[in-house]
């Protein structure tokens, strides 16, 4: 398992061998028509580009994938653990259509054409595959929705939906914020500790006065837990790779947004 990167008519897009059973693909910061700060493929929404050059983006992103951006369905992220199974009729919401949800940090859907798309400037942004019951799922999960435990609740909602096994699932964990860089308070890693107790404790360290926490480490954790055996992880940190993604913790609002992509 690996992650690959690919050039695409000036695209930048980096995807999973464990995936490679489905149309899917993590953008970067390369190949747009956003100008600064939003610089230059920006698929965020609402972060100030003007909405004609996200729709852009968006048609190149998705034309280097091989879909139809009018169908992609964008998550509505605000670091909880709620679960849209997305069908036909979401098609367009948050590119084309307004969103009638007003908190989904991930999707899943059984239904052929549609991408999901999550968001990221340093969370985790997680890709889930089922390929014998035809399934997929989108997440996001920074560290409160790693507290919270949303990939496993995504997994368990794919069983509850579709019939999925957890061990036919495949799995690939985008560029996140690395521990070398996602530097604490307390709250973080006492929240981590108090969802998964002992089995927290691989993923913190402590320096000095602050804790790092490696939050891919975490939602991986929460992947095997769930079951999932094949599972791929970015050895990416956005905020040591500006050239490439946009970080939260090292260029503040100011800034676009990559996603994570994933259709059947």
């Amino acid at each position: 398992m690996s992650f690959l990167a690919h050039e695409e008519n000036g695209l930048f897009i980096k995807t999973s061998t464990v995936l490679s059973g489905v149309r899917h693909g993590f953008s970067t910061r390369i190949g747009g028509v956003s100008p600064a700060p939003w610089d230059s493929l920006n698929l965020g929404v609402g972060r100030g580009d003007d909405m004609d050059r996200v729709r852009e983006n968006y048609r190149r992103f998705c034309a280097a994938l091989g879909v139809d951006e009018h169908w992609a369905v964008l998550s509505k992220q605000v670091h909880e653990d709620n679960i849209r199974h997305v069908t036909a009729d979401d098609c367009g919401k948050g590119l084309f259509r307004d969103r009638d949800y007003t908190s989904v940090d991930a999707m899943v859907t059984d239904t052929p054409g549609i991408p999901l798309v999550v968001f990221s400037a340093d969370c985790g942004i997680i890709l889930l595959h089922d390929p014998v019951h035809g399934a997929v799922g989108a997440a996001h999960a920074g560290w409160r929705g790693a507290a919270g435990g949303i990939v496993y609740k995504t997994v368990r909602r794919m069983q509850e939906l579709f019939g999925t096994d957890p061990g036919d699932l495949r799995a690939a964990i985008g560029a996140a914020i690395g521990p070398c860089c996602f530097e604490t308070d307390a709250d973080v890693p006492q929240a981590l500790e108090a969802a998964l107790g002992a089995e927290a404790g691989p993923y913190i360290t402590r320096r000095g006065p602050k804790w790092h926490v490696d939050l891919k480490g975490v939602n991986a954790r929460w992947l095997e837990k769930a079951g999932v055996r094949q599972i791929d992880v970015s050895p990416d940190c956005t905020a040591c790779h500006p050239e490439l993604y946009w970080s939260h913790r090292r260029m503040g609002q100011a800034r676009g947004a990559q996603i994570a992509m994933i259709c059947l």
